[in-house]
């Protein structure tokens, strides 16, 4: 067994830093001429161990530890897959995160969708407060290590900085999370720290790097023992295009050897397919004097971060998992067991889902369980008029959930006309948490709208007393007095006498003399009737009610639950256990 790279992620909002970071490690090891160059693979970037102990160098010794991991492999790739792609053994393709977030501008968007997606992965993180150079007042230093920069700034700015961590450290607490700065955690294994720097100037670099490392090799070291000699173990991350070699996938290993020859397993739209590694590839970097672009290896060891050319790839996932072949009838169960967890059709009624990855699918697919949103059908590519058709069939059994959720793809032409056609909402983002808000607003809306539609014509529930010397008027129309005992009454409400039995409808509504459309409990109002005649069908002091029938009850408990008082959910009792009840 051997000790691993530990496979970190950058994650947070656009514009935060993520990518300045790791360009200023590449920099700042290029620039100072060091041994150990960084390798920049086209979706990570393997910082070896030599270059960790040049930046952390004067730390190291002052706090007189040691850095026994290899090196850190970095993934710096768009979207969730790199944290949460599944594996063999569960959980996500990344050991620790970062989440980057610009002091300046604190939480935003995208940070918080990170925040709830490693909180459903329990990935361990840090947190790289960035842009600390911007902060009014800083004076930047030529140092890797913030605390000497700290011991240089005004008073002014240190309370300016401190008020900015405290920011964080109070919306990370709304999230479930203690954080505090690196130098005040009182306990490592219950508390989130965070490392304020600068990807501008290199302050910091040196504390982020060796509490990545320390984290790493104290408390994830079961996860990065390895048996180097085993197959290959790891996910796709990116599927693209290469001038000169067609399709190639980049992957990551987190486990084992990859050789030039090897057979693989992994997962696509129509199951799992096998095929040969006919070659590994690297990125070459800047300044090595080689005209190529890639260079060529015979083979890789975890955790490690490279290019494959192979014939028919397709079709593959981004985010499926990437086995070297060893047991093919186990291994492809495993990946099919593990696909049909994330790409599903079920019973019922659901949103339709579809996303540019398997991870990214997995992440909207808990988030919307979080939410207790039904999902129909989940799935990778394009939106196409297959999905608009499946929305449409759920639209019959349940309109709110008729709609498609779109995550970082595009949609088909004719799908966007069918869609039109038969009114079907495609909700777009490239944000999971904002897509799943802008679904979860418009079924607001909807049902709102429709509950307003309802309302129109919907007979609320209402108990009035003729007023005694009150009856102006004996019939055609009958006019007389009334007072609102309970509930409501509208123009064109039917109206039952205490045996159920219908008198007719409420024609018009007067209040002092004025023509009203409602009278509400307590006033004291004047209506008319065609139907009945006094003396016969009503007499004074007689208690009516609203004719509501059962179905007309079943849909008022339903839907309007909450807008009855408890009076008027009396009411409605009293009037729909009257002996007698006349459909009309």
């Amino acid at each position: 067994m051997a000790l691993r790279q530990s496979i970190c992620v950058f994650v947070g909002h656009v514009d935060h830093g993520k990518t300045s970071i790791l360009d200023k490690i590449r920099n700042t090891v290029v620039a100072s001429k060091e041994a150990g160059a960084i390798t920049q693979h086209t979706s990570a970037s393997e910082v070896p161990k030599e270059v960790l102990l040049t930046i952390c160098k004067n730390q190291l010794e002052k706090m007189n530890l040691e850095i026994k991991l290899p090196g850190i492999l970095f993934i710096d790739t768009p979207g969730h897959e790199a944290f949460t792609s599944l594996r063999e053994r569960g959980g996500s393709l990344a050991d620790l995160a970062v989440l980057v977030i610009d002091i300046n501008q604190g939480i935003q968007p995208q940070t918080i969708e990170s925040i709830k997606i490693l909180k459903q992965n329990k990935t361990p993180f840090i947190i790289a407060a960035n842009k600390i150079d911007l902060l009014q007042g800083w004076t930047s230093k030529t140092s890797f290590c913030f605390m000497d920069s700290l011991k240089q700034q005004s008073e002014y700015t240190k309370e300016l900085l401190d008020n900015k961590i405290y920011e964080v450290v109070g919306k990370m607490y709304e999230y479930g999370f203690d954080t505090e700065r690196f130098d005040r955690i009182q306990e490592m294994t219950k508390q989130i720290l965070i490392v304020p720097m600068s990807a501008k100037t290199g302050e910091g670099l040196a504390e982020l790097l060796l509490y990545i490392s320390g984290i790493s090799q104290k408390y994830l070291e079961k996860n990065l023992n390895i048996e180097v000699k085993g197959k290959g173990k790891g996910s796709i991350l990116e599927v693209k295009e290469e001038k000169g070699l067609g399709t190639t996938i980049d992957v990551i290993i987190y486990d084992g050897t990859v050789k030039k020859g090897d057979d693989f397993l992994f997962g696509t739209l129509k199951g799992v397919k096998k095929t040969k590694i006919r070659g590994i590839l690297k990125p070459t970097l800047p300044g090595q004097n080689i005209k190529d672009k890639f260079i060529y290896v015979d083979e890789v060891h975890a955790a490690s971060g490279f290019k494959i050319f192979a014939p028919d790839l397709e079709d593959a996932i981004p985010g499926s998992p990437f086995l070297i072949l060893e047991n093919e009838e186990k291994q492809t169960k495993e990946i099919e067991e593990q696909l049909k967890k994330v790409l599903f059709e079920s019973e019922g009624a659901g949103v339709i889902v579809k996303t540019d990855t398997l991870g990214s699918t997995e992440a909207l697919i808990k988030m919307l369980k979080g939410e207790n949103i039904n999902i129909k059908q989940a799935g990778i590519g394009k939106i196409t008029k297959t999905d608009i058709i499946g929305a449409k069939a759920v639209k019959n059994m349940d309109k709110y959930l008729g709609a498609v959720l779109g995550f970082n793809v595009s949609i088909n032409e004719d799908a966007k006309e069918y869609a039109k056609e038969d009114e079907i909402i495609i909700f777009e983002s490239n944000i999971v948490y904002d897509l799943i808000d802008k679904y979860k607003d418009w079924v607001e809306k909807e049902k709102q709208r429709d509950k307003e539609l309802v309302m129109k014509g919907l007979i609320w529930p209402a108990k009035i007393q003729i007023l005694r010397n009150h009856i102006f008027r004996v019939s055609k129309p009958a006019v007389f007095g009334v007072e609102i005992l309970g509930g409501k009454i509208k123009t064109g409400f039917k109206i039952i006498n205490s045996k159920g039995e219908l008198l007719g409808e409420i024609k018009a509504i007067q209040n002092k003399g004025e023509s009203v459309k409602e009278a509400l409990k307590g006033m004291q109002v004047a209506v008319s009737m065609e139907k009945p005649i006094a003396g016969k069908d009503f007499n004074e002091e007689d208690i009516l009610y609203t004719n509501i029938n059962r179905e007309t009850a079943r849909i008022i408990k339903t839907n309007f639950s909450d807008d009855l008082t408890e009076d008027e959910k009396k009411l409605l009792k009293e009037i729909t256990d009257l002996t007698v009840m006349k459909i009309f």
